[in-house]
């Protein structure tokens, strides 16, 4: 059942001018909208079409009278995907509630738009916004039983449920923070050093559910730096996934866990990851966080990348010397530059890694993989370094939600701290220049994230 409706900060605001042009009289918008997660968890802004007030026979302060030529263009749209249809009005004098006129347009709304679309959505529904942003959302199904979305996301540099801006903050780190979190969604792609951790953290804080996404095993070359990993896990050759699923259980019994034992380059693992509402990118290949950010942006999800590095140099009798001991944590707005942008994932790295799969040989010539830079090390012992990073991440998320920060979020797009110089920097999104955005709440249209291999398999081929 759909648990939640999510827009991006630009799209919040370009639904805010058309609704108030100023002049005190309601004013209208249609929201196309698409379902994310197995189970339809999530609704997400597609497009946004304007009802022109022009256009509008009757407009008051507290009523406004639809033209029929609008929605018809919506419905044309939503039948392409199956999408939702959300008919959304401004209420100008600043209450935020439904009125009897709301209620009786819906009854008559809503089954005529079910029987004029012909594809199978599942829901659609209507919205209002008051002047200071804040938005109720409710849904109908087809047999007409109602469902009013209590969380409402908008996605920006911070991450605010506008359905409740009126009510008192939550104080984060206390039990309401904790309550909060039991109603969220959290992904973590790949759970190794850093990504246990980053679970481990998300699930002793009380989040409801938890989607964990790894191909890999436990090997005994990694129980330094994977928490709750143990010889036994090794020697059984465990997902790294179960493992952690098994130990959260037994200190976090509340919070559900879903364990997808594939990269995130696969089918069932994107599907998974699209109904979360966060994303935690602690892979350790470009094309995994290739991966993460197209899901970012095709989902309407924000994303926190994270990654630790050591350096070495080697001096003038070919002596190994650490020469930094640093990390790096990312925070993507789904419409906000992405790793690509920020030079984290380039088309070089993304030809080193096929080269090091497909011809390991030539590969071994142009790369430097692991933890230190130059090298070669089967058990690196850094997981000190990862809590750093992971508990960084973590706390990003936390800030976004319940802010703290005495200088905002703006300046915070990514973090780099250098424990060896004892330096931390920060950077803006206006810090990196910012590409075309394409397929931005694309959701889940076939092929996923636009790209063919994902496409669903043709039961012909199949047979």
């Amino acid at each position: 059942m759909t648990r939640s409706f999510t827009l991006t900060w630009c799209q919040h605001e370009e639904l805010r001018r058309m609704l108030f042009p100023g002049d005190g009289l309601e004013s209208a918008a249609i929201l196309i909208c698409r379902y994310t997660g197995p189970d339809r968890d999530r609704l997400i802004v597609s497009e946004i079409l304007d009802v022109p007030d022009s256009a509008c026979a009757v407009r008051k302060p507290d009523f406004i009278s639809w033209p029929g030529a609008s929605i018809e263009k919506a419905i044309d749209m939503a039948e392409q995907q199956g999408d939702a249809i959300v008919l959304v009005h401004s209420h100008p004098g600043g209450w935020l509630h439904f009125s009897k006129v709301d209620d009786a347009s819906d009854r008559t709304t809503m089954p005529s738009l079910f029987a004029a679309n012909e594809a199978d959505g599942y829901y659609h529904g209507s919205a209002i916004m008051t002047p200071d942003g804040a938005m109720k959302v409710r849904v109908y199904n087809n047999t007409g039983e109602l469902l009013e979305i209590s969380r409402i996301w908008r996605i920006g540099n911070s991450i605010t449920d506008v359905s409740a801006v009126r009510a008192n903050p939550v104080m984060p780190f206390g039990s309401q923070m904790t309550d909060d979190f039991g109603r969220q969604s959290a992904c973590v792609i790949g759970v190794s050093g850093t990504g246990s951790l980053v679970a481990e953290l998300l699930a002793r804080k009380g989040i409801g559910h938890l989607i964990l996404i790894d191909f890999d095993t436990i090997e005994h070359k990694n129980l330094n730096r994977i928490v709750n990993s143990t010889v036994a896990d090794a020697d059984a050759n465990r997902a790294k996934t179960r493992m952690m699923a098994d130990a959260i259980a037994r200190y976090a019994p509340q919070t559900r866990v879903t364990t997808i034992d594939k990269s995130i380059d696969d089918r069932d693992a994107v599907i998974a990851a699209s109904s979360a509402d966060i994303l935690f990118s602690c892979v350790d290949s470009m094309a995994g966080r290739s991966m993460a950010e197209l899901l970012s942006r095709c989902c309407l999800i924000p994303m926190i990348d994270l990654g630790v590095t050591i350096p070495t140099r080697r001096d003038a009798y070919g002596c190994p010397h650490v020469a930094d001991v640093c990390g790096r944590i990312d925070v993507v707005r789904p419409d906000g530059p992405n790793l690509t942008d920020r030079g984290v994932v380039t088309a070089e790295g993304l030809r080193r890694e096929y080269l090091l799969e497909s011809a390991p040989e030539a590969a071994r010539r142009e790369i430097d993989a692991g933890y230190i830079k130059g090298i070669h090390e089967e058990a690196p012992s850094v997981m000190a370094l990862n809590m750093r990073a992971a508990s960084d991440a973590v706390l990003e998320w936390i800030e976004r939600q319940y802010p703290y920060r005495l200088d905002g979020n703006e300046g915070f797009a990514r973090t780099l701290f250098s424990h060896a110089a004892g330096e931390v920097e920060f950077y803006s999104d206006d810090d990196f220049t910012c590409g075309p955005i394409r397929d931005l709440g694309r959701g889940l249209v076939e092929p996923l994230l636009g790209l063919p291999g994902l496409a669903q398999p043709d039961r012909k081929d199949a047979a």
